[in-house]
């Protein structure tokens, strides 16, 4: 089955035949290309900037809200408000962006999708009201929705097949790193001067896109054999003997062309149900484990446990880091399914110690249930660093065939949006409902409702 879907690398092109690949399990990596060069590093450095802007998107809420609230005056409801539109946004942009990655090429795609990050960021910058707040965040999350699709797809189209699984892990790594500087500096400077910081990698990536090559095999794909060869050569290097690559790219886009498009109906027949049960649901378990209410708002939760919410980011930065490093050279040695197990029951873990915290807080039962709540915050984020936050990604690409793929890339990444806004908009609502009951993870549910029928009838009597 793996070998029949694994059409391309740890994404969505629909432009890497399964002979380009790497080994998930052990391969020996043999490759067009042994060793990187030059050429290939920037261009990968330049694409990344792209996860790097994403993580920023991300880390910025957290830090940002009290600043907002302070200055703007904007209610809980309008704070839920700005903290999730980014994602409707992402949505649409999620669901654009293989028509424009095909249409435009990988490289244009990028800088528009910039564009849009670059005019959220400038909008946030200048706010003076609830509105231009949410405009920002809107257009912010249109960019990323673009990007979170094009960066892996350019990346594992550029680099050869041994080196392929390695590049496109980084994807992941400055998605968090990105979210981990965002919180360190959000400790020292305001908001606005925070929204200009996240703006910065926008503009280099801009200035960037235009000393690296286009996809050799986009290019192919629009018929330009010769623009083809040409990037290809200029990422293999001058000297490199890149015929037997280029006859293979050539001879996949020929016989990829030959397939007829998938619509999304084709996606519910009855031979890919496991496929879509397996995609959609990791995606579910992923967003409604609660790891955006922590990384939207983990100032907040930090504050209202009793805890320095510049002590707890800063934590979470040291944590979390390590951990994506960690679980990229795992991935490939223990397996998916043992490290997402893990990575699951981490977060579980996680999550049923940042309720404890908040429930011994109402009872006044243990006065150092602040360090508990952050115990439960940092394992948490370690253990979803770990194998939750990129594994599901991993599966998605390698289960599905190629003939629907993209249909497929589409629906999961929307359900995965979807849960984000779910999550992200609610948490606020659910915190100021009953701060120990955090339902955003299926193993707290017996725990909310039963505690909260409880005090329900304590009040009553």
């Amino acid at each position: 089955m793996e070998s029949q879907s694994r059409a391309d690398e740890e994404g969505s092109s629909p432009l890497l035949s399964p002979d380009n690949d790497i080994e998930t399990e052990g391969g020996d990596g043999d490759s067009h290309g042994s060793s990187a060069t030059i050429v290939v590093v920037l261009s990968t450095l330049v694409a990344v900037l792209g996860s790097y802007v994403f993580g920023c998107a991300i880390g910025f809420s957290s830090p940002a809200q009290s600043g907002i609230l302070d200055d703007l005056g904007l209610s809980l409801a309008q704070y839920s408000l700005f903290g999730s539109i980014m994602t409707i946004g992402a949505m649409l942009g999620a669901l654009m962006s293989g028509k424009i990655a095909d249409f435009f090429g990988r490289k244009i795609t990028m800088g528009f999708a910039e564009l849009f990050t670059i005019a959220g960021w400038l909008a946030i910058v200048f706010s003076k009201s609830a509105w231009t707040l949410d405009t920002g965040r809107l257009l912010k999350g249109f960019g990323i929705g673009l990007l979170s699709y094009m960066v892996p797809v350019y990346i594992a189209e550029i680099t050869p097949k041994n080196l392929r699984g390695a590049f496109t892990a980084v994807n992941q790594l400055m998605i968090c790193c990105g979210s981990s500087v965002m919180f360190l500096v959000g400790n020292v400077f305001t908001w606005r001067t925070l929204a200009w910081i996240g703006a910065i990698p926008c503009l280099l990536q801009l200035v960037g896109l235009f000393f690296i090559p286009e996809s050799p095999r986009w290019l192919a794909k629009m018929g330009q054999w010769e623009y083809s060869k040409a990037a290809l050569q200029r990422l293999r290097g001058d000297n490199a003997d890149i015929s037997e690559e280029a006859a293979e790219i050539r001879e996949y886009t020929q016989s990829l062309g030959q397939l007829s498009d998938s619509r999304m109906i084709d996606l519910f027949q009855r031979k890919y149900a496991r496929s879509l049960t397996v995609g959609v649901g990791l995606m579910v378990l992923q967003q409604f484990g609660g790891v955006n209410s922590i990384a939207y708002y983990a100032s907040f939760i930090f504050s209202s446990a009793g805890f320095s919410s510049r002590a707890g980011t800063t934590a979470m930065v040291f944590i979390q880091v390590p951990m994506t490093l960690l679980g990229v050279l795992l991935m490939d040695k223990s397996g998916r399914r043992l490290l997402l197990m893990v990575s699951a029951a981490g977060t579980c873990l996680g999550c049923f110690l940042i309720g404890l915290s908040f429930l011994l807080q109402d009872l006044q039962l243990w006065k150092s249930s602040p360090l508990l709540a952050l115990g439960g915050v940092l394992v948490f984020t370690g253990f979803f660093s770990l194998g939750m936050g990129g594994i599901p990604w991993v599966i998605m690409s390698e289960i599905f065939p190629i003939n629907v793929k993209g249909v497929a890339g589409s629906l999961v990444t929307v359900v995965n949006w979807f849960g984000t806004w779910i999550i992200s908009y609610s948490f606020n609502f659910l915190m100021q409902w009953s701060s120990e009951g955090d339902i955003s993870h299926p193993v707290l549910l017996f725990h909310y409702l039963t505690w909260d029928s409880f005090k329900s009838q304590e009040s009553s009597g």
